[in-house]
């Protein structure tokens, strides 16, 4: 806390010394002064960060920032949450939702995974010792395909509700899509049922204050994540909860890359189809995703209620499969092990599919091992992205791909936003987490692992239907392009490790 502090006083001092030098004007010596204390920060930060021992590729890229952006870079630097960010800015949540996984009931029993095979066994017993959550066998889930078909089910499940509604999501706006779904939760409230929701405040920006005020008018418990204006001052406003949770009474919940917004529905003109994957799901799991929100919900507001036992109740059903609910974010940055780890299993396919594919050097060799042992790799991004630095970043790590045999497929009917890893068909994972190292290692994120579920086999189906919409990458093609794209894939991948 004192370290941060000082820091914060040096961004203070800087601001302070370039209005005197570059606004005010002080005599030459004492802007030689003024040079020569900045410089003296700059070196000793420097040198911290070679101590810190990353990858050379974020500390150099640190480096850059530092040295040739004056004053603003260093801004960057400590407000980006870069001088905590090996766990300690979230230490605190990460002991307390720790503690209380390990007290709960369920969390003690052992999954019988005797009708797996070895690969599916050998992924669930990974899980099972670096994860604090468990594997459940009483859940059902059931995939959605798209807008159209997530919402429909999600108000249906809304006005259902008897009891209470949960909801957690990066985006939500207050659009058409927003305003019927706030609707709904005003009407529930009404009914006499408990609803809370909580939203990023980065993401959710747009939602509007005159929306939030009339949720709140109507009884609806509202909070935001990581407000902005206290976010700032305290490092983690580079920190993101990109998490898309609705639990309804304890038996129902939803989980996966739709945000609540009209472009979610493929209403945008400017972004068009918008090709997506959720999640229902009913049963034992249901309970871990509702911790999840709880231990979310504590940190924004205090609220304790995971004692509860209004909200703890497990509704156990009929599963066909495994399923294990694991939440991830800055303070334990493990979702990149996860996906590691899946990869590194497989014995017949890997199909992915990822709107952001920035992959770092385990999963990159990964993916290349597997496809010299003749693994059938398949690869599904958008042909267009949202973020020019994303877009060639992502194509700047296609080449090694394509020599080693992997197929590649550019998405051609509208935003491919989907997220999804299917190993030989029966191992998969679908939930708010990318495939880059925002989703590594800053974002707040929750993902489902199914193991020999019906549900992969829907997910297979989708797949193959979306390649219908696909173009393929052919490596021949795809080296003749020009030198200004190759310029632009250089200059992107430079920011790989903060994408």
């Amino acid at each position: 806390m004192k370290k941060r502090r000082y820091e914060f006083v040096l961004v203070f001092l800087m601001i302070a010394q370039g209005y005197l030098v570059f606004f005010i004007g002080i005599p030459f010596l004492w802007t030689v002064l003024s040079l020569g204390f900045y410089i003296v920060i700059i070196l000793f930060t420097v040198f911290s960060l070679m101590l810190e021992n990353r990858t050379a590729q974020n500390t150099l890229l640190w480096i850059y920032i530092l040295l040739f952006l004056p004053i603003v870079g260093y801004i960057i630097y400590v407000c980006s949450g870069q001088l905590f960010l090996k766990g300690y800015l979230f230490k605190s949540k990460r002991i307390k939702d720790r503690e209380v996984f390990e007290t709960l009931s369920w969390k003690k029993q052992t999954a019988d995974l005797s009708q797996f095979n070895d690969h599916q066994r050998n992924f669930a017993h990974y899980l099972d010792r670096v994860t604090t959550t468990t594997a459940n066998s009483k859940t059902k889930t059931k995939i959605l395909k798209n807008g159209e078909e997530t919402f429909r089910e999600i108000k249906r499940e809304l006005k259902e509700a008897k009891n209470f509604i949960h909801m957690e999501y990066y985006i939500f706006r207050d659009d058409r899509l927003g305003s019927e779904i706030i609707e709904i939760l005003i009407e529930k409230v009404q009914e006499g049922v408990e609803v809370r929701l909580m939203y990023d405040a980065v993401g959710s920006l747009t939602l509007s204050g005159a929306a939030i005020k009339r949720m709140k008018d109507a009884g609806i418990k509202v909070h935001p994540f990581l407000p902005i204006k206290s976010a700032f001052f305290n490092q983690k406003f580079n920190f993101r909860n990109h998490r898309k949770i609705i639990v309804i009474d304890g038996k129902v919940g939803f989980v996966g890359g739709l945000n609540i917004g009209d472009e979610y529905l493929g209403e945008d003109e400017a972004i068009g189809f918008w090709c997506d994957t959720h999640v229902v799901l009913e049963g034992e799991a249901v309970q871990t995703l509702n911790t999840i929100f709880l231990l979310d919900w504590r940190y924004v507001c205090g609220e304790m209620l995971v004692k509860d036992e209004r909200y703890m109740k497990p509704i156990p059903t009929a599963g066909d499969g495994m399923v294990h609910v694991v939440a991830t974010g800055p303070e334990t940055e493990r979702m990149s092990d996860h996906y590691y780890a899946m990869i590194t299993c497989a014995t017949k396919s890997i199909w992915i599919a990822s709107p952001y594919f920035v992959p770092n050097q385990a999963i990159r060799t990964a993916l290349r091992i597997a496809a010299h042992k003749g693994v059938q790799i398949r690869i599904m991004l958008p042909e267009i992205n949202d973020g020019f630095l994303t877009q060639y970043a992502t194509r700047s790590y296609l080449p090694e791909l394509l020599r080693s045999g992997v197929e590649v497929y550019a998405y051609q009917k509208g935003f491919l936003h989907k997220k999804i890893i299917i190993i030989d068909s029966d191992l998969a994972t679908i939930g708010t987490a990318n495939m880059d190292m925002r989703s590594f290692r800053l974002n707040f994120e929750v993902n489902l692992f199914l193991t020999g579920t019906d549900s992969i086999q829907d997910l297979v189906a989708h797949y193959q239907e979306d390649l219908d919409d696909c173009l393929r990458i052919r490596p021949v093609e795809f080296y003749k392009r020009g030198m200004t794209e190759k310029a632009k894939e250089s200059f992107a991948r430079l920011f790989s490790g903060v994408l």
